[in-house]
């Protein structure tokens, strides 16, 4: 008996030793999950369950002494920390936590994994200074910390990690010097910098990784000097991306496959061998200030698709081999000196969706065309010196939707088959020498909304079908010869928001009604037979076919009967309004218990949360709900917004918690933080965080705020600029923000903007909470033109809903309700100044005290181009934040300041905040790029 008891305590420890030796792994992985605060998919539902840890979910075991070797969490939603027990994995090959919404530092534990070959932490919210401990990782091979919130300067101990082959530090808030050290990794294939906030000069010890495939330093970086001579030593680097960083000096970089340097300030020439190993595929190095003729072999290996250098001084011809390169997409030279015939075969390329080679010295006739390539929708060649007829090829232009070629010499009838330009929305032909009557054939392009036909030597009348362009909205005709009367149908086209027949031999009455009441004197004068409106009255026999207008004060019959339809619209929405706010109290005691959902750590509960709707707690009402401010059990203050109330079940039918569980993960500086939200099912309340100072909006115009000091308004136009830039461009997925508007731009106690609201507007479709919101398209005042017959929203549309923001921001005007019934700040401002920047002054804020002029044109300037009509000429808001950033050396006529008011400041609401800066010292910052690269 004693035996048998001996062989089971013998055997007891050796039955029970295997479990030991793997615990820390198990009880590693738990205190991995037990730090997630949120995981709202359950996708850790499996971890801790009865099956073994080697078949959770992303848990990869060795097969045969079942250590975890690898853990990928990757994409799941998961919201919290990272413990620091992820150093008792100890086996690990590959951890991978990205594309969560994990904060707080990354822990320094991780350096307990000795085998570590992999780590990817990128697309987070990690914030804390780089962890020195994870350079002790020796086989480490990639590192990607990509997009987080890391701040402080980088190590050098980072070049300890010698093993390196991937290392991608961007899209953070590092500071200082790229360390000298980073020239010491001889295995390093990748290396990207790019987003952060770089200074000093870039180290020639880069020249060192000989092994370098691709290296990106560009974005919000501000290096000084220029490329490092070194650099010609990378012979396998095929990618180099130094955008909009601030160096200088010469390209010295021929052997290359993507070549991205816009926005600094290279001088010199391009290298005349770049494109010679056969693989160039793109080249962009606009907005600096190179000189010398382009490189002849560009294409030599048919694989260019992009040639951008916009805004230098390049000047010869240009290269005959592109007429020839079939690969090419995108051509965009214009801003230069290049001169010379445009190059036969040109406009023929297969794959050609954009030509601009517009402020030019280039000659000769506009290029015959056999086979032409469907997607080319921009023809740009203004300002050059064309001559010659236009041949009438162009119709074969199928998909072309602008059309610029003013300031030529073109001469010659407008060929009649431009009409067959189904697709045309712009045509500018301008400041030409065109002769003959205006084609009526161009009335077939039912989608123009621009067309400019001044300064030639048109004649005849004006063709009566131009009436059938239902949505022409700028008609430019003055400066030409035409005769006869203004067709009174004209006056009909309420699309119409500019006009222009001055200085031509126009006779008779001028109308009157509908849009051409809102015309002035200027659109008109120059015809010393007109007559009517602002021109003097009509004599006997001058009054042609046109109706006489209505006497003042009395309405049209169509007028009455559209009052009358809108009082009862208004009134069945009102009572519709009121009986759905009338159920939606009485649910209230029946709708489902609150569950909430956060998006980081939270210390309060959904009963908090409810606390504080109360009617002395609201601070804000919109098209997106109510907004009342609370203060949680631990003082915080946040602000809970009650979404607009929706039909049962809508906001699940169309996404909602998908869509919030994406905004919840966003993280950046100038976006205000979602920290989670409370659902009843009948009720969304959204939890953000509280912003002391209110909206940019109330500042300026609310009665309680006062105004905002110039310094101020700059800082918060970068700012926001900034937020919407991160939306559009660095989120996954990308958002559109669908209601940019001052109200939805909040200040914190710094009056630091953050864009807040994002991603909101789609799901207000079924709300009546507003009468000022279209729940797809924005706020009225704010929606970009082309809505009205796309239908549809998208990154361009924010864009010029954030140009109005701009025009708010120097005018102190608000967008709608200040200029006359139909007229809104757009308008308003282009009639005040023609667009022309140094016409500022008539629209300025009269509440700003003295302000630099040099700076008020330079936000007016942006904000002109952002509210383009047309949406491809509008920047993308990372060309914004450039332009915004690149404030130029004011012009000796703006040296000074200009005073506007004598009154001192009354409010301390400008923070003495000064918006970051890169001088262009030679010239003004040139026009953008202006389509997405």
């Amino acid at each position: 008996m004693r035996f048998l008891l001996f062989l089971f305590l013998l055997h007891l420890p050796y039955s029970t030793a295997a479990r030991p030796s793997r615990m820390p792994e198990y009880n590693a992985l738990l205190s991995i999950k037990a730090a997630i605060n949120d995981d709202t998919q359950s996708s850790l539902a499996s971890w801790g369950a009865s099956t073994s840890y080697c078949a959770w979910l992303g848990v990869t075991c060795d097969p045969s002494r079942r250590h975890v070797t690898a853990l990928d969490i990757s994409n799941l939603n998961l919201i919290g920390t990272l413990s620091s027990d992820v150093g008792h994995l100890r086996y690990l090959g590959n951890l991978s936590i990205a594309a969560n919404s994990l904060f707080g530092p990354i822990p320094g534990e991780i350096s307990h994994i000795p085998n570590l070959r992999y780590l990817n932490l990128s697309n987070n919210g990690f914030n804390s200074s780089f962890p020195i401990q994870l350079s002790r990782l020796k086989n480490l091979q990639v590192l990607d910390l990509y997009n987080n919130n890391m701040t402080g300067e980088l190590p050098e101990e980072l070049s300890f990690l010698i093993s390196l082959r991937h290392l991608n530090i961007g899209g953070n808030f590092f500071t200082g010097q790229i360390p000298p050290a980073f020239g010491n990794f001889p295995n390093l294939e990748y290396l990207s910098v790019s987003g952060n906030e770089l200074t000093g000069y870039i180290p020639p010890g880069i020249g060192n990784l000989t092994e370098l495939k691709e290296l990106y330093i560009g974005y919000f970086n501000n290096f000084s000097g220029g490329i490092p001579k070194e650099i010609e030593n990378l012979s396998e680097l095929i990618r180099f991306d130094a955008a909009s960083c601030g160096i200088s000096g010469e390209i010295p970089l021929p052997e290359l496959e993507v070549l991205q340097l816009w926005d600094n300030n290279f001088t010199g020439s391009v290298p005349q061998n770049l494109g010679t190993n056969g693989n160039l595929k793109e080249v962009d190095v606009s907005s600096n200030k190179l000189t010398g003729i382009l490189p002849p072999n560009l294409c030599s290996g048919n694989k260019l698709q992009k040639i951008i250098t916009l805004g230098n001084y390049l000047f010869g011809p240009i290269p005959e081999s592109l007429g020839q390169c079939v690969s090419l997409s995108r051509v965009r030279m214009g801003d230069n000196y290049l001169n010379g015939s445009i190059p036969k075969g040109l406009l023929s390329l297969p794959k050609l969706t954009q030509l601009e080679l517009q402020y030019n010295l280039l000659s000769g006739t506009f290029p015959e065309t056999e086979k032409l390539s469907k997607s080319l929708g921009l023809i740009s060649l203004s300002n050059n010196n064309l001559n010659g007829q236009l041949p009438p090829s162009i119709g074969n232009f199928a998909g072309v939707q602008k059309l610029l070629l003013d300031g030529n010499k073109f001469s010659g009838w407008i060929p009649s088959e431009i009409g067959k330009l189904l697709q045309l929305s712009k045509m500018d032909l301008s400041n030409n020498n065109f002769s003959g009557p205006i084609s009526p054939e161009i009335s077939k392009c039912k989608l123009l909304t621009y067309v400019d036909l001044s300064r030639n030597q048109l004649s005849s009348e004006i063709p009566r079908e131009i009436t059938g362009m239902r949505i022409l909205n700028y008609l430019n005709l003055s400066r030409n010869h035409l005769v006869g009367s203004i067709p009174a149908s004209i006056a009909s086209m309420q699309s119409l928001t500019f006009v222009d027949f001055s200085y031509n031999n126009l006779s008779g009455l001028v109308p009157s009604t509908a849009q051409f009441s809102y015309f002035n004197y200027t659109s008109f004068v120059g015809n010393p037979n007109l007559c009517g409106l602002y021109l003097g009255p009509c004599k006997e026999g001058n009054i042609n076919e046109v109706q006489r207008p209505p006497k003042k004060g009395t309405l049209s019959p169509s007028m009455k009967l559209l009052l009358v339809l809108g009082l009862l619209v208004f009134s069945i929405a009102f009572a519709a309004v009121a009986i759905i706010k009338a159920r939606s109290l009485k649910k209230t005691s029946e709708a489902r218990a609150w569950k909430l959902t956060s998006f980081q750590r939270l210390d309060f509960t959904c009963n908090d949360v409810l606390d504080c709707l109360k009617e002395d707690n609201i601070i804000g009402k919109g098209g997106a709900g109510i907004v009342y401010k609370g203060t949680m059990p631990n003082g915080e203050q946040v602000a809970v917004k009650r979404l607009a109330s929706m039909s049962r079940g809508s906001s699940h039918d169309h996404g909602f918690n998908a869509e919030i569980q994406t905004l919840g993960r966003i993280r950046h500086r100038y976006i205000v933080r979602l920290l989670g939200f409370c659902s009843n099912h009948e009720t969304n309340l959204l939890v953000y965080e509280y912003m002391p100072n209110g909206s940019l909006g109330e500042l300026l115009h609310g009665k309680k705020g006062g105004h905002l000091h110039w310094d101020t308004r700059y800082k918060v136009a970068v700012e926001a600029a900034k937020g919407l830039c991160y939306l559009h461009h660095d989120c996954s997925p990308l958002i559109v923000h669908r209601d940019v508007k001052s109200n939805n731009i909040l200040l914190d106690s710094n009056f630091e903007a953050h864009v807040a609201d994002f991603g909101l507007a789609k799901f207000l479709l079924n709300s009546g909470a507003s009468e000022s919101m279209s729940a797809v398209a924005g706020s009225y005042g704010y929606i970009a033109p082309e809505y009205a017959y796309t239908l549809k929203v998208d990154e361009k549309s924010d864009v010029y809903s954030f140009g109005v923001v701009l025009l708010e921001l120097v005018t102190g005007k608000k967008p709608v309700g200040e200029f006359g019934d139909g007229i809104d700040i757009v308008q308003w401002v282009k009639r005040m100044t023609d667009g022309k920047k140094d016409e500022v002054l008539k629209i300025l804020d009269p509440r700003l005290p003295t302000v630099p002029l040099h700076e008020v044109k330079h936000v007016f300037y942006v904000a002109m181009l952002c509210v383009e009509e047309q949406s491809l000429e509008r920047p993308t808001m990372r060309e914004v934040v450039q332009l915004l950033t690149e404030l130029p050396k004011p012009a000796s006529s703006d040296s000074g300041d200009s005073t506007v008011s004598e009154s001192p400041p009354t409010s301390n609401l400008a923070s003495p905040a000064t918006p970051p800066t890169k001088n262009s010292e030679d010239h003004p910052p040139r026009s953008p790029d202006l389509l997405s690269i």
